[in-house]
C-alpha cells in the first residue's frame, strides 16, 4: 500500500476517532452532570461551526451561490421529513422523548457529512505536501473536539446511553476515512462534491439548532435560566470563533 495513503488514513482516523475520544473524555468526566444546561453550549457550537466555518468554506469552493442556497433549502426540507419519520417511529413514546430521539438522528446525519468533508481535505493536504497534511490533520482535530463535545451533549440529552452515544459517534467518525480514501483515488471528483456536502451539513446543523434545541431552551424561562442559556450559547460561539482565528 502507498505510504501516502497510509498517512492519509492515519490522519483521517486522528481527525475523527482521536478527537472523538478526547471529546468523550471531556463530556463524560466534566460535563455529564450539566447535560440540560450544555444544550445551550451545543446551540452555540452548531451555529458557530455553521456560520463561521462550514458555510464560508462551502461558498469559497462554489462558483454558484444560488445552487448552494438551493441545496441548503432542499436539505432543510429533507431534515424536516427525516425528523417527521423519526417522530412517527417513536410515536408510542410519551412526552418529548420521541422528539429528542429525532434530534439525535439529525446530529448524526449532519456530522457524517462534515466528517466526510474533513477526510477529503486531509487527503488533499497530504497529496499536496506532507507537512501540510500533518498541520491540516492537527487543525481538524482541534476544531472537531468542541463540536464532538456538543454532539455528545445532544445525544445524551436525546436519551442515548453513554456507551451508545460513544459507539454511534465512533461509527460516524469513520466517514472521515471514507472521505479520505475517496479523496486519494478520485480527488478531483471528490473535491467537486465538497461544496454540496458542506451545504447539507450546514442545513442539518441549522435545522437541529433552530427547530429542536432552541425550542427546548424556551421551556426554561426563569431569569437565571435565560442568563445561563445566553452565556453558554456565547461561549459556544466564542469557542468556534477563537479556533477559527487561531487556525
Amino acid at each position: 500500500m502507498d505510504v501516502t495513503l497510509l498517512w492519509i488514513i492515519g490522519g483521517s482516523l486522528a481527525g475523527g476517532a482521536v478527537s472523538l475520544l478526547l471529546a468523550a473524555t471531556v463530556a463524560y468526566s466534566l460535563l455529564s452532570g450539566w447535560v440540560p444546561r450544555m444544550v445551550s453550549y451545543s446551540v452555540g457550537i452548531l451555529l458557530g461551526v455553521t456560520f463561521l466555518d462550514v458555510l464560508p468554506e462551502a461558498f469559497e469552493k462554489s462558483a454558484n451561490a444560488e445552487t448552494l442556497f438551493g441545496i441548503m433549502l432542499a436539505g432543510l426540507l429533507m431534515f424536516f421529513l427525516l425528523e417527521k419519520a423519526a417522530l412517527w417511529r417513536h410515536s408510542h413514546e410519551h412526552g418529548d422523548h420521541g422528539s429528542r430521539k429525532a434530534s439525535g438522528m439529525l446530529i448524526t446525519v449532519g456530522d457524517t457529512f462534515h466528517n466526510f468533508v474533513d477526510g477529503v481535505l486531509i487527503a488533499a493536504a497530504f497529496l499536496a505536501d506532507f507537512r501540510l497534511g500533518i498541520t491540516t490533520t492537527l487543525a481538524v482535530m482541534v476544531h472537531e473536539i468542541p463540536q464532538e463535545v456538543g454532539d455528545f451533549m445532544v445525544l445524551l440529552h436525546a436519551g442515548y446511553s453513554r456507551a451508545r452515544a460513544l459507539w454511534l459517534n465512533l461509527a460516524v467518525s469513520l466517514s472521515s476515512v471514507a472521505g479520505a480514501v475517496l479523496g486519494y483515488f478520485v480527488l478531483e471528483y471528490a473535491q467537486s462534491l465538497l461544496q454540496y456536502a458542506l451545504a447539507l451539513a450546514a442545513a442539518s446543523f441549522i435545522y437541529l439548532a433552530i427547530a429542536d434545541l432552541i425550542p427546548y431552551l424556551h421551556q426554561q424561562n426563569r431569569v437565571r435560566d435565560v442568563l445561563w442559556q445566553t452565556g453558554l450559547i456565547t461561549v459556544g460561539l466564542g469557542t468556534t470563533g477563537a479556533l477559527k482565528w487561531l487556525l
